[in-house]
Order: C-alpha cells, then structure tokens, then sequence
C-alpha cells in the first residue's frame, strides 16, 4: 500500500482495515491490477476500470454503520441480493452495483466473485470496442 491509498483514509483511519481486506482478496484473484487514488475513491483497473471503493453514501446516514467502505463494480446485467445496496443501470446493458462493508470478513467469496466477474466483463468491453473500431 502506498502513501496516497494512506491519505485517502487520513478521514476514515477505522475503515482501513476493510479495504486492506478487500485488496487482500483482490490480489490473491487477480493479477495486473492497477490502483488510482482520486479525491473520492480508490479506483481498480487492469486496462479499465472494473471496480472502486468509496465512503459514497448508498444508504441513510443513520443505516450506515461505523466503518464502512462501499465497493462498486459494473456487469452486463443487475444482481439480484440483499446485499446489494444499490443498482443503476447507467445505459443499456451495464449495472453499476454498490455494496457497503463494514466488516473485513465481508470481502468474503460471493463479493469477490461479484469483483472478478466485473473484472471480466470490463475485459470483454474492451475487445469488442476494439474489434469495433476495426
């Protein structure tokens, strides 16, 4: 982890621990994985953009425990689960999902094949624009 994921968390010291696992999972899963950190979220990529994780907002203030991290990850088609805090469907055929953690155990195998599903399905994206644009 570098210095900027660290700052990122300089408002939000107690949710470190979330993301650690959840980059953990992620590192063990899949390999090449790019990390920007930018002024609202921490961004993971390999060519694209597949996932993210925040401090967004996806419930009331008052539903929202302490800590929390949410992680969104974008598919081809809406998951259906109550752990799903949040699904937009931004243009045809792409699900934005939001899921909100409070517990480093949470970044447990269903959240991770969500994760890597997304990390796929970003992937295929990206060969059919190429193949497009032929």
């Amino acid at each position: 982890m570098d210095g900027q994921e660290f700052f990122f968390f300089e408002r939000h010291p107690q949710a470190l621990p979330l993301y650690e696992a959840f980059v953990e999972k992620l590192g063990q899963l899949a390999q090449d994985v790019e990390i920007r950190v930018q002024k609202t979220q921490i961004s993971f990529y390999r060519r694209h953009l597949f996932a993210c994780v925040s401090f967004a907002r996806v419930r009331r203030k008052q539903d929202c425990p302490e800590p929390f991290l949410v992680v969104t990850f974008g598919l081809g088609h809406k998951v259906e689960s109550p752990r799903i805090d949040a699904a937009i469907e931004p243009y045809p055929g792409r699900w934005t999902h939001h899921v909100l953690i409070s517990d480093p155990a949470q970044a447990d195998e269903e959240l991770m094949g969500w994760v890597m599903e997304a990390y796929r399905f970003a992937e295929q994206k990206a060969g059919q624009k190429r193949r497009s644009n032929r």
